[in-house]
């Protein structure tokens, strides 16, 4: 409060601002619901293609497919908390240093978030792949049948083999949000929940059955990493020029 010191007219409510802010929040409210949309098309495929499976479409299987995503969605999302958790870490620091023109220190944090959390999407990859049917147990499925079991490993192993770029992508979309960019933080999120996820959970099934549905996952990733891969380019790339001006600027130099 030694540097800031707030007058009567600073609480008056700005248009401006409060149009800004629910913008930003907006991005954030689609991307769960598209999220809703995608999980909802992944429940509905494996309640359809379980049921036509010669094990799953038996009365006393038929709950097996629907329990396994269940669990491994449970896992997925424990490691997509400590991405986002990481990820919302530095929203204050990115709109500071955005709002102070320090550019550099923008993308720094930049590269050493996405390292990080590629870190995370390769110990969770590692487990997944490593000990499945241990994390199974550690859900309490020790002593289901054969069948569940086969098809939990599957699951986890199939579901979940490119956590690297979900965890990649999903650093992308709050950095850019944090950033100011919500147009490409939305379309980032809708691109990967709605036209990837629920797409592809609809149409893969019809030429794998069930396992298309585990498929839809990994696919969906590595697509929207391709995007990703793109916004990624282009924010170093206007970082880096607007570092470059402000040093011209500060040197004197013409643009």
């Amino acid at each position: 409060m030694k540097q800031i010191r707030p007058e009567a007219a600073d609480y008056k409510p700005s248009a401006p601002v409060i149009g800004r802010t629910l913008t930003l929040g907006i991005t954030s409210f689609l991307s769960q619901i598209s999220l809703v949309a995608a999980m909802a098309a992944i429940n509905n495929m494996i309640c359809k293609y379980s049921a036509l499976d010669p094990v799953f479409g038996q009365p006393q299987f038929a709950q097996i497919p629907m329990a396994v995503v269940g669990i491994v969605m449970k896992f997925f999302q424990i490691v997509i908390s400590i991405v986002v958790g990481m990820a919302a870490g530095c929203i204050p620091i990115v709109g500071f240093n955005m709002g102070a023109e320090l550019y550099l220190r923008v993308r720094k944090l930049f590269t050493s978030l996405l390292t990080a959390e590629a870190i995370v999407g390769a110990a969770a990859l590692l487990i997944v792949e490593l000990f499945p049917e241990q994390l199974i147990r550690i859900f309490g499925a020790a002593n289901e049948s054969s069948y569940y079991t086969e098809f939990a490993i599957r699951a986890f192993r199939i579901y979940l083999c490119m956590m690297i770029f979900a965890c990649v992508n999903k650093a992308c979309f709050i950095f850019l949000q944090a950033m100011g960019k919500p147009v490409e933080s939305t379309a980032l999120s809708m691109i990967r929940e709605i036209v990837f996820g629920v797409g592809f959970a609809v149409i893969l099934p019809r030429f794998f059955g069930l396992d298309g549905v585990l498929y839809s996952m990994p696919v969906s990733d590595i697509l929207t990493f391709a995007v990703a891969f793109v916004l990624i380019l282009q924010t170093y790339r206007r970082l880096s020029s607007s570092e470059s001006l402000q040093v011209k600027d500060l040197m004197g130099m013409p643009g």
